[in-house]
């Protein structure tokens, strides 16, 4: 019944518009802060591309943190969950690259390094579609050192909402609520990087977004969501 329903076109066009209203509502009823601010503000008056990450738990009130103006251009995977997220972001003039940075790179990778070059802005959940959580791809290592652009990390937190049972732990903020927006340090990969050089950058970008996602959480008092044990962190 649930496939079905979301099958119609149009039952899911409302459904997104439904959604991109709650993020409104959650953003324009909370008390909103932004750390690290200036971080974006200074790559943005330099007009120098870079490649926006945050967690696939923490998407949700991403799209309210890119200001209007500079050109963003969502990697999202091709699967029925994506194209959702995918119709309600376009609510907020996000564009969209289809594809994933580990199935069906080829043209992904394609679609982001073009959008860099051209100019405008790639964002990336580089432990989605499917995890594990809080663990990067390397895709996104690949992407930023063949673009020539630092990835800078982001994620929201909020006191007030639930961290669902979903692969990712995905944070369902509520209104009224008080809200963070933590940027970090832009990271940048040497164009020559390769095999241990290429994992150190891997490493220092999941290490940059969990420390951002950890800082967002202790601001707003909620217990942090730890990574998904990777196949090497198990006995």
């Amino acid at each position: 019944m649930v496939k079905r329903v979301l099958g119609n076109d149009r039952v899911r066009s409302v459904l997104c518009w439904i959604a991109a209203g709650y993020i409104r509502l959650v953003h324009v009823t909370g008390r909103w802060t932004v750390l690290g601010g200036e971080i974006p503000v200074r790559l943005w008056a330099q007009r120098q591309p870079f490649i926006l990450c945050f967690w696939h738990g923490r998407l949700l009130m991403m799209p309210l943190c890119w200001r209007g103006g500079p050109t963003m251009r969502m990697l999202i995977s091709e699967h029925r969950d994506g194209q959702l997220i995918a119709r309600t972001v376009s609510h907020f003039r996000i564009a969209t690259i289809v594809g994933s940075t580990r199935r069906g790179g080829a043209r992904a990778l394609r679609g982001m390094i073009a959008a860099l070059r051209s100019g405008d802005y790639v964002g990336i959940t580089p432990d989605g579609p499917r995890g594990p959580r809080m663990r990067a791809g390397d895709g996104i290592a690949h992407v930023a050192r063949l673009a020539g652009v630092p990835v800078v990390p982001a994620a929201f937190g909020i006191d007030r909402g639930r961290v669902l049972s979903s692969w990712d732990r995905f944070l369902l903020a509520w209104p009224f609520a008080r809200g963070v927006i933590v940027w970090g340090e832009p990271i940048r990969v040497a164009a020559d990087a390769r095999g241990a050089a290429l994992e150190d950058a891997r490493q220092r970008i999941e290490d940059g977004l969990n420390r951002v996602t950890r800082e967002a959480d202790r601001l707003t008092g909620r217990v942090p969501v730890e990574p998904e044990p990777a196949p090497a962190d198990t006995p």
